[in-house]
């Protein structure tokens, strides 16, 4: 983390983001409120999500990696949208029209739920764990932490507490509710401050022509240079969505089904257009500053061409993008922890309670990852490696009766896919380096996860349907 690009904003600008910070720290407070064992008001937001907030919340929580998008564009130019955006915009269609609405009509709360009342108390259990991995903060307390150390020149540790109290201290009190308040207003912010940079970056630099003279032949490639099997990869990745449990709280918390599927649809659009903008951006700055860190381009382009004023705005904007989504992360890892797994395991006590100390596990958790693992990029390989493939045939097949799976495979579904990855992963960096890790005929481990969880499916429905004895 010491060696990425340092550099520090202006008086002006940083007073800009001090008055953001407590801006947001207001608003999550202010919706804040009593709910003592109101379970549905303090999770689910009484399940009265309007189709306005869910767009606003949904569009702002799902971009929380904007600097590794930043690193992604400046390293491979538009493959990002090809990989990065592209791909999640059809999962997201298809979520919008198969599970959606009936996420909404199962009056569920989570995805463990979905998980128990399909498969069991067992196979819910285990699905909690995995959805808490999946959803882990950590990149974005990361991401947050080197902003704040740039923005005001302090130590990267200092950065992660101030991420902490401006950014889980008003949903601890005001649940779901304080989250998507503060999600609308860093929605406006977010879009701004992008929209402010490449304006100035257009009018400062020249458009197309400029780009297509400073940039590597390959940044105009669709496939950035890379090997078509990559770009099937990300594909693969962009799965991620049919069991990112975003996705399904804002689901469970819309007045209707309609608003649910709508909301994503129109959230679609708004994400096409942000992708323009932060795609437009990351290609700026790797033909004006082609030398520069990577992850820190972003910072560096709003830092070197804005001016003053301006420059604050910018950095407003990429704290909000990585706050909206830190926030909701953190709850929904408080929630899966709290309630998912110690209140299931224990059978009664006090739902929010339980998730209040599962905020706190959460933060520990992250601090302690980030500890380990201090990169975006690797966080986010090792975490969707080792928890999509678990999850996603069990889960989606909960939603479709045919293709149901008995208890005892859903179980061992997950189980196998999440130890046969990890160990394909270990091997790997056993025979290669952790950096470089190289695995046997060139196999990634996500897709050795998704083997072992259709073969185990496969064999279950072969089971059901072939060799099971039909009823006279």
């Amino acid at each position: 983390m010491d060696d990425l690009n340092a550099f520090h904003l202006g008086t002006i600008d940083q007073i800009l983001v001090v008055a953001y910070l407590f801006c947001v720290l207001f608003v999550g407070l202010r919706y804040a409120k009593s709910y003592r064992n109101d379970v549905d008001d303090y999770l689910l937001m009484g399940r009265k999500l309007s189709l306005p907030a869910f767009v606003a919340t949904l569009v702002s929580t799902w971009y929380g990696g904007i600097l590794g998008i930043g690193e992604f564009t400046h390293r491979y130019g538009i493959l990002s949208w090809v990989t990065q955006g592209l791909p999640y915009y059809i999962c997201a269609i298809a979520f919008a029209f198969f599970l959606a609405p009936r996420i909404q009509k199962s009056m569920t709360y989570t995805i463990p739920d979905l998980l128990t009342n399909r498969y069991g108390r067992r196979a819910g259990l285990v699905g909690s764990l995995f959805v808490f991995i999946l959803v882990t903060p950590a990149s974005h307390f990361l991401m947050t932490g080197l902003l704040f150390r740039s923005i005001f020149g302090i130590p990267f540790w200092w950065g992660f507490a101030i991420a902490v109290l401006f950014s889980t201290f008003y949903v601890f009190f005001g649940g779901l509710r304080s989250d998507v308040m503060t999600d609308i207003l860093q929605f406006f912010l977010m879009f701004a401050g992008f929209a402010i940079l490449v304006i100035t970056l257009f009018f400062k630099f020249g458009g197309w022509s400029f780009l297509k003279a400073n940039l590597p032949p390959s940044h105009l490639s669709p496939t950035g240079g890379q090997s078509i099997q990559t770009i099937v990869v990300w594909f693969f990745i962009a799965l991620w969505t049919f069991v990112d449990a975003g996705f399904y709280q804002r689901c469970s918390a819309a007045k209707s089904p309609r608003t649910a599927k709508y909301g994503i649809l129109i959230s679609v659009a708004f994400w096409a257009v942000f992708d323009f903008l932060t795609t437009s951006a990351g290609l700026y700055a790797r033909a004006i500053f082609p030398e520069i860190e990577p992850l820190m381009a972003f910072p560096t382009l709003g830092e070197q061409v804005l001016p003053v004023i301006f420059r604050g705005i910018f950095f407003i904007a990429l704290l909000a993008t990585i706050m909206s989504t830190l926030d909701s992360n953190s709850f929904i890892g408080a929630i899966t922890f709290g309630r998912d797994f110690i209140w299931r395991i224990r059978g009664h006590g006090n739902i929010n309670r339980f998730t209040q100390i599962g905020l706190i596990v959460t933060i520990c958790c992250s601090a302690l990852l980030v500890w380990l693992l201090p990169s975006v990029v690797k966080i986010w390989y090792l975490i969707g490696t080792l928890c999509v493939p678990a999850l996603f045939i069990p889960l989606v097949s909960t939603f479709i009766p045919k293709f149901r799976l008995s208890s005892q495979a859903a179980f061992l579904s997950m189980i196998v896919s999440f130890f046969g990855t990890l160990g394909w992963l270990i091997a790997g960096i056993q025979r290669g380096t952790v950096v470089d890790p190289f695995y046997l005929l060139n196999i990634q481990p996500f897709f050795v996860g998704f083997f072992l969880s259709f073969l185990i499916a496969g064999i279950d429905w072969i089971n059901k349907y072939l060799l099971r004895p039909s009823r006279p």
